[in-house]
């Protein structure tokens, strides 16, 4: 496990990738401006936030009643975030101010011994602290703190810093060991990740130590959760399944046993990776080899039996929850958004302790199709569930769909997703690139400039190409000064003969886990160009994904593909891919352009004309007609209009 770690310095790198570029760019100029419209209830056809009524309201400016989810408060914070983390990138005054302004209303919100929830302030005043199991008080304290680090880290102003170290030390005087200290935990992790991210820029040890407390208590008998449920007469908060089911459930908290006893990904996915994000990054602070075995056993669960191909996790509706191994559906599935967002944190803290390319390869995947396919084109609609096949003829006549939306929607009561996407876009850097005292670790290879400190000295490189569409990819090394250092470059595990030079020769290197370590001299002008070939792959599923059987998914670099209806007609369960079908690459037009999409030729099953029975002894007469199939990049399904979609067809 490797300590020491340098998170890169968002303010010292810029995205020129004209891919990721316009996605920052749409953050910046539509998502984070249509945010605060929706937060301030300025979008009629979007559901309504109030989440900074809620704060007007708390801080005594205005009157009116608490509206929205118990977590609402965070949906402001993860904008605050997403604000800072832009303004890390591009200064804007008037968008700085407009934070500012939040910031200092949090502040008057915030009560005198440091609290500060809006719900219990305006809603339930007198019941802080006494439903830890159900009501997110942790949780929004958790996203508090990482905006808090956030603006401190892209502004150097310490207002939100201030507030949220205010509320940390009370929640410290309320929760841990000590005599008359709650012994509690969350039922939504969050504060346990943010409270090591409070921890890393403030060097306060209680931080860190109060997260150690939530970890290892989680589990513990007699069970906190049901203490508590006890003491306030055994009421409960949410009530969509069941008398008292968050409380009873514990395994939907991950809960149901103590963290180090646990081998499996379970319950809420959320809250699942999340919870683990924070434990991987206190098991490498701490060199604790006893929470990193934990991190692998559930981690190989989750990837190698609970994952989609698309990197979503959550296969299941009721409770946004992992099921059992290899239980995937594709046209029910979950796969929030958030969920893949979380497991990007966890494989980023892995991959932190481990050095193994593996983990980015699983952050890749989860980025570059769900991450990105929860918000449209446009940066105004947003998917909270990304299906793998959709049929929206009968999605409003069959209640296992009523989770499912076949287009994006403009906003959400439960609004956790839009902002949620916008806070990890605009931080992309942070998965790029690694930072270490004895190695730059590269992880995507997104066109961009960024500079580092080595032993004082500045190491600045130039990442140039059009991933993830082309081949090609040069690095160039643009600081005036010779650095001896190592470049730790990730060799993806879709690519089967990648090709490295260095100034064109064959780079001298070793490969480490995924990675070509190359060490040398640096100097201005040095070129190091990776070759690694896309070759089209067809994909095929574990035989007990019985959801997949006898079909096959098409996988470009870190792409998956899919059939969509607007290319392919109505009833794509009738088309079928023949297993000598060869592939074109053909470029995308209208809001596709720029895109690669691949075309093959390929088999439909045509609907026969007349009556024909619902069964038949007899086998179809009609014939399979030729049709050119054209595949799409998944995440840009549902760009044109609303329609079918599958990404697992039939190979013939």
């Amino acid at each position: 496990m490797q300590p020491d770690l340098f998170e890169a310095d968002l303010r010292q790198i810029t995205l020129t990738d004209p891919f990721l570029g316009e996605y920052q760019r749409l953050i910046r100029d539509v998502v984070i401006p249509y945010q605060w419209q929706a937060l301030n209830d300025s979008i009629p056809e979007a559901e309504p936030s109030h989440a900074l009524a809620n704060y007007r309201i708390a801080a005594g400016l205005e009157k009116g009643e608490f509206y929205g989810m118990v977590f609402q408060d965070s949906d402001i914070t993860k904008w605050l975030e997403a604000v800072a983390w832009s303004l890390s990138q591009k200064p804007d005054a008037s968008l700085e101010q407009t934070a500012d302004e939040v910031i200092e209303l949090l502040a008057q919100a915030q009560c005198d011994d440091g609290y500060l929830n809006t719900w219990f302030t305006v809603k339930e005043p007198g019941l802080r602290w006494t439903n830890v199991a159900e009501c997110h008080e942790l949780y929004c304290a958790g996203h508090l703190f990482e905006a808090a680090v956030a603006f401190y880290r892209a502004t150097g102003k310490r207002r939100l810093l201030a507030i949220a170290c205010r509320f940390a030390d009370h929640i410290d005087t309320v929760f841990g060991p000590g005599e008359g200290q709650l012994r509690g935990y969350p039922g939504h992790p969050e504060i346990e990740l943010a409270l090591l991210r409070l921890y890393e820029v403030t060097r306060e040890s209680r931080y860190q130590t109060l997260a150690r407390f939530f970890l290892e208590e989680r589990g513990a008998s007699p069970h906190y959760y049901d203490i508590e449920f006890e003491k306030r007469g055994g009421t409960w908060h949410w009530d969509n399944a069941g008398e008292a089911w968050m409380v009873k459930d514990k395994t939907y908290t991950h809960a149901h046993k103590p963290l180090a006893e646990q081998d499996r990904a379970v319950g809420h996915a959320v809250r699942s990776v999340y919870l683990l994000t924070g434990l991987a990054h206190l098991a490498r602070l701490t060199q604790s080899e006893e929470k990193r075995q934990t991190c692998l056993r559930i981690w190989n669960n989750m990837v190698q039996q609970r994952m989609y191909i698309t990197g979503g996790i959550g296969s299941q509706a009721n409770g946004e929850a992992f099921t059992s191994d290899y239980d995937l559906p594709n046209d029910t599935a979950y796969s929030e958004s958030c969920a893949s967002i979380g497991l990007m944190m966890f494989a980023r803290r892995m991959l932190e302790m481990e050095d193994d390319a593996h983990y980015a390869d699983v952050m890749e995947r989860a980025f570059y199709n769900t991450v990105l396919g929860g918000m449209a084109l446009d940066g105004q609609h947003f998917f909270y569930v990304n299906l793998l096949e959709t049929y929206p003829k009968s999605i409003p006549h069959n209640h296992i769909y009523d989770h499912v939306k076949p287009i994006r929607q403009r906003w959400f009561g439960c609004a956790c997703c839009p902002p949620n996407i916008a806070r990890t876009l605009v931080a992309i850097g942070h998965y790029l690139f690694m930072p270490r005292p004895d190695a730059l670790f590269i992880n995507f290879y997104a066109g961009s400039e960024a500079q580092f400190q080595v032993d004082g000295k500045p190491l600045s490189l130039k990442i140039d190409g059009n991933y993830p569409w082309s081949e090609k990819v040069t690095l160039s090394i643009i600081h005036p000064d010779p650095i001896t250092h190592t470049l730790a470059l990730r060799l993806p595990e879709w690519c089967e003969n990648p090709r490295v030079l260095v100034n064109g020769e064959a780079a001298s290197g070793e490969q480490i886990k995924g990675y070509l370590h190359i060490c040398r001299s640096w100097q201005q002008g040095d070129t190091v160009t990776l070759h690694l070939p896309m070759t089209i792959r067809r994909v095929y599923a574990n035989p007990r994904v019985r959801h997949t059987a006898g079909k096959v998914a098409i996988q470009r670099g870190p792409l998956v593909y899919c059939l969509e209806e607007a290319d392919n007609g109505a009833e794509l369960h009738n088309l079928s891919l023949p297993r000598d079908s060869e592939f074109r690459e053909v470029a995308g037009a209208g809001v596709l352009a720029g895109k690669v999409l691949l075309e093959a030729s390929g088999l439909r099953v045509p609907i026969p004309e007349g009556d024909r029975p619902l069964y038949s002894t007899e086998p179809s007469k009609t014939k399979a007609v030729r049709q050119t199939l054209t595949f799409i990049p998944w995440f840009s399904w549902a760009n044109r209009g609303e329609g079918e979609m599958r990404i697992w067809l039939d190979e013939a």
